[in-house]
């Protein structure tokens, strides 16, 4: 660095950067990409036909705030408008909670491994990230988030299923949880991936946040509704919270494309649940065939699967890579791997099936 070089925060030395899914080879071996939890599935019905619309008024800028798609997700999930606010994806979102709620001195406290963007949007703002290490069964560990409780914290991200692992905390565990933490501090549920679940213990998190002034739920168009590549998620929070996300959010970030795709979504329900329960049912399919191998994967209510491998996680990923999948690894721990198209998935088990033999 030279004295003429322009002086950046000191904080941001220690950011990770954040590590999106690798892309399948244009010009290679690889036809698939399991590696960042998108839907295989195109638009759903009629989506694509009103982003198309939308395009062509590119030259103006998007409704800022939102109102049609606000007032679609009002009515889909009987809340109030002053309770929702939206954002570029849930990470968006997440990201404006943080600097809503946490700057330097402050901590976040999230269960590691989860979403690896919350040491990322927490270290930007400046605030300290207090990582609790999952159970050994890769499930949060709600005792120990509360016990790293201090006057210094401001916020609790529950990952919920958690990303990467597919784990989900259960309503009698979490809503013992959220009673005892102090109200002051902000507890958001990140349920990017709830439309997948299946498990009848899984708490909700609308109905939970209802009555819970420091509650906040995530939710995202990314990943059941397939609109990765537009960015558009929403928060629904109680009003000085989701007052305060509209004041940190970036003007005109939701594009007007993203906000027509999104309402036209909202608008194709029964199309949504047939997709959701074909990679439902192609998730069991996955788990039941590695389980029949010899693995033990996390029990997983998302669109993925996690397999903890420690030390051989880039082999693993090496031999899908050749064999024609992109996984993701989380080096010396474990890989994620997306429930995608049939071919794609029964390459990975074919992998996992000869790899297993190795261990």
């Amino acid at each position: 660095m030279t004295e003429n070089t322009p002086k950046l925060r000191a904080a941001l030395d220690d950011v990770p950067t954040y590590k999106p899914g690798k892309p399948a080879a244009a010009d290679g071996p690889v036809a698939y990409k399991l590696s960042s939890n998108e839907n295989p599935y195109p638009p759903l019905p009629g989506v694509l036909e009103r982003a198309v619309t939308a395009a062509g008024v590119l030259n103006r800028y998007p409704d800022m705030a939102c109102a049609g798609l606000m007032a679609e997700l009002a009515e889909r999930f009987s809340v109030p408008l002053a309770h929702l606010a939206t954002g570029t994806g849930s990470v968006g979102v997440a990201q404006q909670l943080v600097q809503a709620t946490a700057g330097p001195g402050d901590e976040v406290i999230y269960a590691w491994r989860s979403f690896e963007a919350y040491p990322i949007i927490t270290q930007v703002s400046g605030a300290t990230p207090v990582q609790i290490p999952l159970t050994g069964d890769e499930v949060h560990d709600l005792e120990a988030m509360l016990a790293a409780i201090t006057d210094r914290t401001r916020l609790i991200f529950v990952c919920n299923p958690n990303n990467p692992t597919g784990t989900v905390v259960h309503r009698a565990e979490l809503e013992s949880f959220l009673d005892r933490v102090p109200s002051d501090i902000l507890v958001v549920l990140d349920e990017a991936y709830i439309e997948f679940v299946r498990d009848a213990e899984f708490p909700n998190g609308l109905e939970l946040y209802r009555d819970r002034p420091n509650v906040c739920v995530l939710r995202t168009f990314s990943k059941a509704y397939g609109l990765a590549g537009l960015r558009v998620g929403f928060a629904v929070a109680h009003e000085p919270v989701a007052a305060a996300l509209r004041k940190t959010a970036v003007p005109f970030g939701v594009s007007h494309i993203a906000q027509e795709a999104a309402i036209a979504s909202l608008r194709s329900e029964d199309a949504l649940r047939e997709r959701v329960d074909a990679l439902v049912e192609e998730r069991a399919r996955i788990v039941a065939e590695l389980a029949g191998q010899g693995w033990t994967p996390a029990a997983t209510q998302a669109n993925f699967v996690w397999l903890r491998l420690g030390d051989r996680t880039l082999d693993f990923a090496g031999a899908c890579e050749r064999a024609g999948v992109i996984v993701r690894p989380f080096a010396g721990e474990g890989v994620r791997v997306t429930i995608g198209e049939t071919e794609a998935n029964d390459i990975f088990l074919r992998v996992a099936e000869e790899f297993r033999k190795e261990l």
